[in-house]
This record gives C-alpha cells, sequence and structure tokens, in this order.
C-alpha cells in the first residue's frame, strides 16, 4: 500500500482521537522543539475544530482551525516524527483548508515557523510582514485568500 495514501485525515470524532492529537502537538512542540507547555495549550482548544490523520487508527498528524470572521485560523500543525516526508503534513493542510471554505472563511491566516514557510507557500500561501519570536522559535505570518 503505497505510504502517501494509507491514511484517512478529518475532523476528530471522539475524545480518544482529540487527546492523541493534543499528545502529539506535545511531543512535536514540548519535548522535540522545547515549547512551554502552556504556550501550546494556550486556551484555544476548546473553540477549534481539531482535523486528524489517522493510519491504522492512531493518530500521526494533527492541525486545529479557530473561526474567527471570515478568517479561519490553522494553526498546532504537527506530524510524527517517524511519519514526515510522507505528504501526511500536506494533506492534513489541505484538509484544513477544505474546512476553512466549508466554514465560510474568506482566508486562511498562520504563523508558519520560517524553516517551514516553503512547505506553506507551495499551498498557495503568501508571507506577509517581519518574521518574529513565537515560543522561542521564528514565525512569519502568512495568508492565503479563499476567494
Amino acid at each position: 500500500m503505497d505510504t502517501r495514501t494509507a491514511h484517512e485525515i478529518r475532523p476528530v470524532r471522539t475524545a480518544r482521537e482529540r487527546d492523541a492529537a493534543l499528545a502529539l502537538r506535545h511531543r512535536v512542540f514540548c519535548e522535540e522543539q522545547g515549547v512551554e507547555p502552556g504556550l501550546d495549550r494556550d486556551g484555544r482548544d476548546d473553540d477549534a475544530l481539531h482535523l486528524v490523520a489517522l493510519r491504522d487508527g492512531e493518530v500521526i498528524g494533527t492541525c486545529r482551525l479557530v473561526f474567527d470572521g471570515p478568517t479561519a485560523k490553522l494553526g498546532r500543525m504537527a506530524v510524527e516524527r517517524a511519519q514526515r516526508g510522507r505528504g501526511v503534513g500536506a494533506r492534513v493542510l489541505a484538509e484544513g483548508i477544505a474546512q476553512a471554505r466549508r466554514g465560510g472563511s474568506a482566508r486562511v491566516a498562520l504563523h508558519a515557523q520560517t524553516s517551514a514557510v516553503s512547505f506553506y507557500a507551495r499551498a498557495g500561501f503568501v508571507a506577509r510582514g517581519e518574521p518574529f519570536e513565537q515560543a522561542g522559535i521564528e514565525h512569519v505570518g502568512m495568508d492565503l485568500s479563499l476567494a
């Protein structure tokens, strides 16, 4: 089976999936990148639409969308280390964009780690403004018009 298509991308359906998505974020942001846990868990998770990539029932990728008027704020994109480079992140991002459209958003905005700018640019996102530090990591604002 092709590893690029062997997973399902969709909104979380159960508390177990949501917990697994939050645990994945903790591993990627806090353990791998040294982000303080309180900065990842910013109080917006209850207001967000969480997406997951599942392989054999296990969460291997995630992101969240927070809808704010005409803008969907996409963030907390994370993929299991062993699954990176296999198209999981691109498929999660594509589903995030699709969900933003379904939700009536006119644009998707995000803060990209500067090391990931080209990843988002391939999906049509455009960098806006100067780089800035967030959680000790350099980021840049990016957005995608859905109009």
